[in-house]
């Protein structure tokens, strides 16, 4: 059955039986596939180059799981700030929403983990070792013989070398690349709770890269379903121009001068990852590759007719109407700039040095006799989360005069040494009982660098002692 006989309701990856059908997709050169590689390597760069870069002594992304610290850039987050995800997932959400109601699934087409990866790697490793589609097809269907088995293992040695890489690679952002680069050295049985993992997402990798590919993206994904809720007649997608294409070259019973532009050469269907015929209309499998338009670019070349028969372009245009921006895509944008403005406030609060103290001992105070005078003892465990990577020595003091005369504050461990964490230091108030207004008195205090004498933070604690 050809392409044009093909059922709407079958997808072009499976026969009438229900078994699929692998893509053997041709080579194709252009202006937009040449763009496509270009940001496909920027990304792999990115990932691959990221958890090697230090910055004050730490690795810049690194999400350390067992401590619950998290160390983006130089600033330094802990699991209690856990609300920031919430500013990321929703941003990221609202994000993947502009982007798609104004430019269609470019996302997929370009910036998507499984066609970069796939597009950028592991199809080239299989047109380096078996040749070009038609030699792959052919290898494909023949019975099992020599050339098809040295041919099959080395691609899939080379597949798994590089899953191994990517899987490591990704493990880099949790452990740490130089620690994980000496357990490389080490036996699986010495980590077993980080080799196990690393072997199941290698071969979720190898599986889904090498082998399940477009039907990820045809099945699995849940993006394909969603773009309907969201793209509209204005949003931006591929699509082939029927005016001016249809009827076909070669349609039978149509008169030369009676076709259109299109010479039915099926060029289009050969470079499509996902197999689909562009020329059916916009379809849920069509992941904006643009592949299409450059393959059928270069036939118009040929044949001396003008370029675009498929191309960029929206629903209203394609009727005759002038292109607008939906005010869905405003809301999307504001929306996203609302989370960004959210998670950037966020930050300018937690920003620096923030303080806990917590009750320490088993009784709220002691009360002692000091020289015919009541003294009031306060026993402190001050808790300092500190979200950038310079290097602090920090002390206490009173900062209103009647403070620094009353309370003495006594730290065991002087100065309180801080970088980028948590510390945790005991703290002592001693004053006298009359210094309690009705049993309790909230004292401010000045948090300071012992080295420049420059105040961090002002901080309040609150002293009680007896009543009466």
């Amino acid at each position: 059955m050809s392409q044009e006989e093909l059922p709407e309701t079958r997808l072009a990856t499976t026969d009438k039986d229900g078994h699929r059908i692998y893509i053997h997709t041709q080579d194709v050169k252009g202006k937009w596939n040449n763009l496509r590689k270009v940001v496909f390597w920027i990304l792999i760069s990115l990932y691959l180059i990221l958890p090697w870069i230090y910055w004050n002594g730490k690795q810049v992304i690194r999400l350390d799981l067992p401590t619950r610290e998290f160390y983006i850039f130089g600033s330094t987050f802990y699991g209690h700030d856990g609300p920031l995800l919430i500013y990321l997932i929703l941003g990221f959400l609202f994000f993947i929403s502009f982007i798609t109601s104004l430019w269609g699934r470019v996302w997929c087409g370009y910036a998507c983990p499984q066609t970069v990866f796939i597009e950028a790697i592991y199809r080239q490793i299989e047109k380096f070792i078996e040749g070009s589609a038609r030699k792959r097809q052919r290898l494909h269907e023949q019975k099992l013989n020599f050339e098809k088995i040295w041919k099959r293992s080395a691609k899939w040695f080379l597949y798994l070398l590089v899953s191994l890489h990517i899987v490591h690679s990704f493990l880099g952002y949790f452990v740490g690349t130089r620690e994980l680069l000496l357990i490389t050295t080490q036996t699986p049985g010495d980590h077993p709770t980080l080799f196990l993992p690393m072997l199941a997402m290698t071969g979720i990798i190898l599986l889904d890269f090498g082998w399940f590919r477009e039907q990820f993206c045809i099945i699995a994904c849940p993006y394909g379903r969603f773009q309907s809720i969201i793209m509209d007649e204005n949003s931006l997608v591929v699509a082939y121009d029927k005016k001016r294409g249809e009827p076909r070259k070669r349609t039978e019973g149509v008169l030369a001068n009676d076709q259109g532009d299109c010479v039915n050469c099926d060029r289009c269907v050969k470079v499509c990852p996902t197999g689909i015929d562009i020329r059916d209309g916009l379809q849920m499998e069509c992941l904006a590759c643009t592949l299409c338009v450059d393959a059928c670019d270069e036939i118009m070349r040929k044949v001396k007719k003008p370029e675009g028969l498929i191309k960029y372009t929206t629903e209203l245009e394609q009727q005759g109407k002038p292109k607008k921006i939906s005010f869905r895509v405003y809301v999307y944008f504001v929306l996203f700039v609302l989370m960004g403005v959210g998670l950037f406030s966020h930050l300018q609060v937690v920003k620096g040095i923030r303080y806990q103290f917590i009750k320490g001992g088993t009784v709220p105070f002691q009360e002692v006799q000091v020289d015919n005078q009541k003294i009031i003892i306060n026993h402190f465990k001050l808790k300092l989360s500190y979200y950038n990577s310079d290097h602090l020595k920090l002390n206490l003091r009173g900062k209103d005069k009647r403070a620094i005369e009353l309370v003495e504050i006594i730290i065991p461990q002087l100065p309180i040494d801080i970088s980028a964490g948590n510390k945790e230091a005991t703290v002592f108030f001693k004053y006298p009982k009359s210094y309690l207004v009705e049993g309790k008195r909230v004292v401010m205090l000045e948090l300071f660098d012992t080295e420049t004498n420059k105040v961090i933070k002002d901080i309040e604690v609150t002293l009680v002692g007896p009543i009466r």
